[in-house]
């Protein structure tokens, strides 16, 4: 059972720091409410400060100007230029804050795989999907999009809260399509070389 709770723990971790590098307050939010309002959470100091009034009520006027921020064209790309900050260190906060309870995790892995993780995340959307939404429909598209990330960012993180489970087999699962395709692809180039 113990072996059961790390994992969860871990997977929770992932889910969270993924879903920061999306958007960085939306996550921090859900697990400062959890910790507030549900059992569902139980944050180890230094991170119990999220679920305190003053946190939650910073993080949802950040969470509001972010929001607003990325729907709107040309400042859309400035917000990522700050969030390529932002999104990491919530990665990491989320990712020390998710598995210091449990598996006792040394704060500086838990922080560096959440900067990773989260780092990660933010530079294909800010690098590839941006870029590629933009130039495709002139901009027009990007408040869409932003608001589809806004949903994934919202829905993986409560899943990453209550089933931290499905997150690792979406993890895993993803994981294992990634490679897949890579090894085709790479098949593919060797056959038409």
């Amino acid at each position: 059972m113990e072996l059961l709770t790390a994992l969860s723990s871990i997977f929770s971790a992932f889910g969270l720091s993924a879903s920061a590098g999306l958007n960085a307050y939306l996550p921090l939010l859900i697990v400062a409410l959890a910790a507030r309002f549900t059992p569902l959470i139980n944050l180890a100091s230094p991170y119990d400060v999220l679920a305190s009034w003053w946190a939650i009520g910073t993080l949802t006027v950040l969470l509001l100007i972010e929001f607003f921020a990325d729907k709107i064209p040309a400042v859309n790309h400035v917000n990522d230029v700050i969030q390529t900050i932002v999104r990491p260190a919530a990665g990491a906060i989320l990712f020390a804050a998710s598995t210091t309870v449990i598996t006792k995790m040394h704060p500086a892995v838990a922080i560096v795989l959440g900067l990773i993780v989260a780092g990660a995340v933010h530079a294909v959307k800010a690098a590839a999907v941006r870029p590629a939404v933009t130039a495709t429909t002139g901009g027009t598209a990007n408040p869409i999009v932003s608001l589809v990330e806004d949903v994934i960012a919202t829905i993986l993180s409560i899943l990453a809260v209550v089933v931290p489970i499905v997150i690792g087999a979406v993890i895993a699962l993803a994981t294992a399509w990634l490679i897949l395709w890579l090894w085709r692809r790479s098949a593919r180039e060797a056959r038409t070389s």
